[in-house]
This record gives structure tokens, C-alpha cells and sequence, in this order.
């Protein structure tokens, strides 16, 4: 024996299709507004006017020859380490910004300690969480930038 199929039944499928796709587009609304942290840039057409700027500077830094390593203690405070080619750079002033990649939390500036040659330890830890580090070594007037991600 067969069941007829009524229009109590056609109400009960329209119901559960329209409140399932009612239901994943609130979740990824929510999802969404709760997660993106704003802007890369405020006005693209004046970032893109100061793009052959950025890429001349980054073909100086590139020619000093430094390179920047991080890493993360136990305790989260971050360590970097400088070095001009395989020669430790020692005595650089060595500051980075803590910036969380969706802009989620604050900015946290870091203050380092030289604690050999060419290595540099944060005086603060990190709380949990993935963040981008934006280093800067100055020394003898010139200076390197880099971004590093550290989780």
C-alpha cells in the first residue's frame, strides 16, 4: 500500500529546505562579521601610488645582505636573531610590533635585550594565539623590515 503524497507533506519539505538554507546563511553571516578584522589598506589608489617606493626599499634592504630569524620560547617570548650574511649583526637597536593577522586583538609593541651577538629576546610574551611579527634592526643608519608569522 502506497501513502499519497499531500500537501501537509509538500509544507513539511518547503519548511525544511527554506529554514536549512536559512540556517547556513545566519551561521556563515555570524561566521563572517565575527572573524574579519578590517582593511589591508585604506585607499588602494594611494597604496598603489606608493608601491615603486615600497619596492625600491625593499631592493636596498635586500642589498645589505641581513636576514632576520624568529623563533618563540617556551615562556612565548619571541627571540631574533640578526645576522649580516654568516657574522651575528650585534649591537643593532632591534624592535617589532605584535599584530594579530585579522586584527582581532591589539597591536603589542616589543622592546628586545641583546642576549649573545646577534640574538634578541623579548622583554614581553606573547599571549596564545597566532600573530605577525613586524621586525625592524637598525644599525649604522641602515635598516631591515621584515614580517614573520609565529603561532
Amino acid at each position: 500500500m502506497t501513502r499519497r503524497f499531500t500537501g501537509r507533506h509538500m509544507l513539511i519539505v518547503m519548511v525544511a529546505f527554506f529554514g536549512t538554507v536559512i540556517a547556513v546563511n545566519v551561521t556563515m553571516a555570524m561566521f563572517a562579521t565575527r572573524t574579519f578584522g578590517g582593511t589591508v589598506v585604506d585607499n588602494s589608489y594611494v597604496a598603489s601610488q606608493k608601491f615603486n617606493g615600497w619596492l625600491k626599499e625593499a631592493r636596498d634592504q635586500d642589498a645589505l645582505g641581513w636576514s632576520l630569524g624568529l623563533t618563540m620560547g617556551e615562556d612565548r617570548r619571541p627571540t631574533i636573531a640578526a645576522a649580516a650574511g654568516e657574522t651575528p649583526l650585534a649591537g643593532a637597536v632591534v624592535t617589532a610590533t605584535a599584530k594579530h593577522p585579522v586584527g582581532r586583538a591589539p597591536d603589542i609593541a616589543l622592546t628586545f635585550t641583546e642576549v649573545a651577538p646577534g640574538q634578541f629576546r623579548a622583554m614581553q610574551p606573547l599571549p596564545a594565539g597566532r600573530w605577525n611579527i613586524h621586525m625592524e634592526a637598525a644599525r649604522d643608519g641602515a635598516v631591515l623590515r621584515r614580517i614573520a608569522g609565529l603561532s
